[in-house]
């Protein structure tokens, strides 16, 4: 027989084992860190230029950030501070080397989502997360799912449940009955209208002193920082059918939008949902947010009926939420919803699999251009990083042969390029901060 006591016994066996973990992977402070990237690697993988004209730049211009010297003299090694210096000081061409970035706007919002477990929603996120910071953007992202695993990748193992989405709601719910009762006890025609409550489980939390910014931590890449999760997390589908009961009228679905909406529009220029891999409070607050729609799927047949499903009950569930028109107070989010952009991105893929070759034709015949032009390929170099819990960014190319750190980069390079293309076509089609 086993009971809760087991459980927390086995639990606790395994936290163990997580530190020995993290000790193997990250710095010997148990600090997840960010390895610096070479000359290499910055001049034509980075910015995309000729190394000889880097070295060039550098050596006419010594307040360049100038690296960190091998031993041998032959490669450079940079911070990403440094290679962000260098982005906003140098133009190639006439060109700079500052990303997309459309004035007058706040940033673009894409979740990563499809309940399909294994879909591989946390190591796209991570990736293009990874990708977008290298591109010279500043990324927020945001961890839905309470396995934590983009949590766990950015380096945050020890976090506290009110410091998570469930947090947000929790917090979202106290401020909008306020908002409430305030509107009914001040309504032109003078009624007084029942005061909602809601009990001291809720209001003695604290969480109506938290800031917007107490939520959002740093993470080991400096221009990304991460809303994160934790499993206590878990939780917060059985807690926010309590709030609703507390609550009917609070427009759960759109607590993390108007979290969002208190951010300063320049704090950040893109941010990233991961979701969790169901249909719930959390998922749907992930893409009431979104602006664009990323549901990766494997190649498998299976993967093809789950992705099918998804999108159905998604559908319905979007659907039922617009009953709440009229009730969302105003924000960046109404109703009915609409995204800017919708793809389909294949996972795991192997190109000289026949069955999966086949199964990306079924996509694009279904679903045509929008299914992204390039999957994710499966190698050698990606089951590494999933191991170490890295992304292919963070692993330094000398630890294997550099072919296969190259082709797994590619791969999703490949992917990132084609996701920014449709990033900057949303982003122009998205409105005007006021």
């Amino acid at each position: 027989m086993y009971t809760h006591k087991d459980l927390a016994q086995l639990q606790a066996q395994s936290l163990k084992m997580q530190g020995f973990i993290r000790q193997q992977t990250y710095s010997p402070q148990n600090e997840k860190t960010l390895r610096r990237f070479s000359s290499w690697e910055v001049a034509e993988l980075i910015f995309k230029v000729n190394q000889s004209t880097m070295r060039g730049r550098l050596a006419a211009d010594p307040s360049l950030p100038q690296g960190q010297v091998e031993e041998d003299g032959r490669q450079r090694w940079y911070t990403l501070d440094e290679i962000n210096e260098l982005r906003r000081r140098l133009k190639v061409n006439r060109r700079s080397l500052m990303p997309y970035r459309p004035a007058g706007k706040r940033a673009m919002r894409a979740a990563i989502a499809n309940f399909k477990g294994g879909a591989g929603k946390s190591t796209v996120a991570l990736h293009f997360a990874h990708a977008a910071a290298l591109d010279g953007y500043r990324v927020l992202c945001v961890d839905f799912d309470p396995q934590a695993t983009l949590s766990h990748s950015m380096g945050l193992s020890d976090v506290a449940e009110e410091y998570t989405v469930w947090g947000i709601m929790a917090r979202d719910l106290a401020a909008e009955t306020t908002r409430m009762n305030a509107a009914s006890q001040g309504a032109e025609s003078g009624a007084t209208l029942p005061r909602r409550r809601l009990p001291s489980s809720i209001t003695d939390m604290g969480l109506a002193d938290l800031r917007v910014s107490d939520f959002i931590k740093p993470t080991n890449w400096p221009t990304i920082d991460i809303v994160p999760s934790c499993a206590n997390a878990a939780f917060v589908e059985f807690a926010s059918a309590q709030y609703r009961h507390m609550n009917p009228e609070w427009s759960f679905f759109a607590a993390v939008s108007r979290f969002l909406d208190q951010l300063p529009p320049e704090a950040y220029d893109l941010v990233i949902f991961d979701c969790p891999p169901a249909i719930g409070y959390q998922s749907m607050n992930a893409v009431f947010a979104a602006d664009m729609l990323y549901i990766p799927s494997g190649p498998g047949y299976w993967e093809y009926d789950s992705t099918t499903s998804f999108i159905g009950q998604l559908s319905e569930a979007l659907e039922d939420l617009s009953r709440f028109s009229g009730l969302v107070p105003a924000g960046t989010m109404t109703l009915p919803k609409a995204f800017l952009d919708l793809r389909f991105l294949l996972t795991r893929f192997e190109p000289n699999n026949d069955l999966h070759r086949a199964m990306q034709q079924a996509f694009i015949k279904v679903w045509g251009d929008r299914v992204a032009e390039h999957p994710i390929e499966m190698t050698r170099a990606v089951e590494q990083s999933g191991r170490f819990l890295s992304s292919i960014y963070e692993i330094d190319y000398r630890d294997m042969t550099r072919e296969t750190w190259r082709r797994a980069r590619a791969s999703f390079d490949q992917a990132y390029d084609e996701f920014r293309t449709h990033l900057g076509t949303a982003w122009d089609k998205l409105e005007d901060e006021a």
